[in-house]
């Protein structure tokens, strides 16, 4: 579903941000893959909605690009749809009126666009040769929308994307909403420390540390520089800085100086069995990165890794929660939990999304006795 933008202001400096430990007993710098010089001076793309109208044009010659964006996306009928489930002119089409909204700064001129007012002149986000580009790319190479406007609508956020880093589904926000469960009955866990593993553009965390407040702390971790630059703006822009904490590194690499004391541990990690990913989409095949998407042979080689490191990471009752691609790897892990991992965790269980998917594994640390 798409909601209006929300307009909010971009912080000064949207260089990736590190902070010092968030554990007060902890004093160490950030483990040896914390982010290089090079990799703190990436800048994420600024979402269009929230760009300077630095740009202009007539009503006329928008309309005249409006029409042939039209035209363009008409063109498609359901050759996409049919084709890897992709999206038809329909929905291309109110894609185009999204983009319209974002791009224009006075929204009233939507419907004064006519002949009589063509010379009338009209403050832009992006010139009339980037929005040919823009949505040459939507409908020739298939980019997927989020990417060409910079931005995702998920839960109550507007959050930064950009190629290179994964789109946040819908389905995953219920990983929040079951965090929210959780701390609401469980004081010791709401003031813990939560992970958030693989963050891509952080809306685990941001939704999270949302929900924890002040009373709470996340280390989100991912091994993308690119990702890391967009969760920093992500959490920048809702003022979770004092609360989220961004660590570069693989899974639960970063996390050695926290070991065994996690309340909690999230991830939605990748979990499509490799021969499956050419037959996606083509706006996620093409476009999304396949270390986000690919999870080896069976799609399930990080899931295990993760049952794996939690057993050692959480802290006794402590929190976890994981995305799976369905019904059959949650039974699978499950099994795995039971005979590998015998002992180590408990209240173990799948959890269903939105679409009735067996979609998410939770469970708890074992007490101990």
């Amino acid at each position: 579903m798409k909601l209006n933008f929300t307009r909010a202001c971009c912080p000064s400096n949207f260089s990736t941000f590190i902070k010092p430990s968030l554990c007060t007993n902890l004093h160490r710098p950030l483990y040896s893959s914390s982010l290089s010089s090079s990799h703190t001076s990436l800048k994420p793309q600024i979402p269009l909605f929230l760009r300077p109208p630095m740009h202009s044009a007539t009503v006329s010659d928008l309309q005249k690009w409006h029409d042939w964006a039209k035209r363009l996306a008409s063109s498609v009928g359901t050759t996409f749809l049919d084709s890897d489930n992709g999206p038809d002119s329909s929905l291309l089409c109110r894609e185009l009126k999204w983009l319209v909204e974002d791009t224009i700064e006075d929204h009233s001129v939507l419907s004064q666009m006519s002949i009589e007012n063509g010379k009338r002149s009209v403050r832009l986000r992006a010139c009339l040769e980037d929005l040919y580009n823009m949505w040459k790319q939507r409908i020739e190479e298939r980019k997927p929308f989020q990417y060409i406007v910079g931005c995702e609508h998920w839960r109550d956020l507007v959050l930064s994307v950009q190629e290179g880093v994964l789109i946040p589904r819908p389905e995953t926000e219920l990983i929040v909403d079951l965090v929210a469960d959780v701390v609401s009955e469980n004081e010791d866990l709401r003031e813990g420390l939560w992970a958030d593993l693989g963050t891509g553009s952080g809306a685990l965390a941001v939704g999270i540390g949302r929900i924890l407040g002040s009373r709470g702390m996340v280390i989100a971790t991912d091994l993308n520089p690119i990702a890391l630059s967009v969760a920093a703006f992500n959490l920048q822009r809702y003022g979770l800085q004092d609360i989220i904490e961004l660590r570069q590194g693989s899974w639960f690499q970063p996390l050695k100086d926290v070991e065994g004391n996690i309340a909690g541990i999230v991830s939605n990690p990748p979990y499509i069995p490799s021969d499956n990913i050419s037959g996606l989409q083509a706006e996620v095949c093409r476009h999304e990165p396949k270390l986000a998407l690919d999870g080896g042979l069976t799609g399930m080689d990080y899931l295990f890794h993760l049952c794996n490191g939690a057993a050692s990471m959480l802290k006794p009752g402590g929190f976890f929660i994981f995305e799976t691609n369905g019904e059959q790897q949650c039974k699978c892990l499950i099994k795995y939990l039971e005979n590998d991992l015998r002992g180590s965790f408990c209240n173990v269980d799948m959890v269903s999304d939105f679409a009735g998917i067996q979609r998410f594994l939770i469970g708890f640390r074992q007490q101990q006795t």
